[in-house]
């Protein structure tokens, strides 16, 4: 069977409102803020602007409010070379928002407004579900609703899919849904809340990535900050170090790895190479500030490799 469009992303779009500040507020305790910006997000977008840029031809299944954001998040999506047909706009919604603090390290707490996301349901999935059939790989986040995440992992894995999670923001999910993922993208505190192994050494992220192994899931990257990602394929682990840069804040830096890495496995890459074009891809976005902002293009991808050796 044909695939034409090579990559489906379905998930959330938020306008996010960045504050920068030197600390984060103690409860009670009110912070002046350094900088503000709205900027374009929301995990979905996000990574399907990083697989975007970096030349991936892609669709995105999401919602949008009725909203001169939403409109105005589309049009921007459009000219990051992203097919919008499976975005819808829901009436008498708005588009999600996510309240963001970014401290003096760089580091940043959320909260979400999910507005329009929720809207994202199974019916949803099942009107849109030409976009997963025809494509090569599904990529998922767990912003939006999580029956619906199931449906198209299942859709998927019935026509030959593959199906990439990154199951964020953390939470526990089900067997059933576990067993339909080929490759899925934890960070530390995710993969632990998924294996109950708390991730604080290479030994233990092996351990971790056993558990997924049990379940179903074939290859598993856990991201671990700094000091780069496990990779582990049917039980077999290294860690991939990432690139050392001056992070001005980290908001989008999974997200951006997440897009850049199906990208370039999509094109044929060998899965270290792509784990590498993908670290190079979150270190640029860490030296920008915001979101989909951050994200870099794939001229500026391949440039940095360059430049490493």
């Amino acid at each position: 069977m044909s695939k034409r469009a090579k990559l489906a992303v379905m998930g959330s779009i938020n306008a996010d409102h960045i504050l920068n500040l030197s600390h984060f507020p103690r409860p009670g305790e009110t912070v002046i803020g350094k900088t503000y910006q709205i900027a374009f997000g929301g995990k979905g977008a996000n990574q399907a602007v990083a697989a975007g840029r970096a030349g991936a031809a892609i669709a995105f299944i999401a919602c949008v409010g009725t909203d001169d954001t939403g409109e105005r998040i589309c049009q921007q999506l459009q000219r990051d070379n992203i097919d919008t047909t499976p975005v819808e706009a829901v009436a008498a919604e708005a588009t999600g928002v996510a309240m963001i603090f970014v401290n003096g390290e760089g580091e940043n707490n959320i909260g979400i407004y999910p507005g329009a996301n929720a809207a994202l349901t199974p019916a949803y999935v099942e009107r849109h579900q030409q976009v997963i059939i025809d494509a090569q790989a599904l990529l998922m986040q767990l912003e939006s609703p999580l029956e619906s995440v199931l449906a198209a992992a299942q859709l998927a894995r019935q026509h030959g899919t593959q199906v990439i999670l990154n199951p964020a923001p953390a939470t526990q999910l089900s067997d059933e849904l576990l067993a339909l993922v080929d490759i899925i993208t934890p960070n530390e505190t995710e993969a632990e809340i998924l294996t109950g192994i708390a991730v604080n050494s290479d030994l233990q992220a092996q351990q971790a990535a056993q558990v997924l192994h049990d379940k179903g899931i074939s290859t598993v990257l856990i991201t671990l900050g700094r000091r780069g990602v496990w990779l582990s394929e049917q039980g077999k682990g290294v860690r991939i170090p990432g690139f050392n840069v001056q992070a001005v804040d980290t908001i989008a830096a999974g997200d951006t790895f997440n897009g850049a890495f199906i990208t370039a496995r999509l094109e044929g890459m060998e899965i270290c190479d792509a784990v590498r074009f993908a670290h190079a891809a979150a270190a640029i976005a860490v030296t920008r500030p915001g979101a989909q902002p951050a994200v870099p293009w794939r001229t500026e991808i391949d440039d940095f490799l360059q430049h490493q050796g």
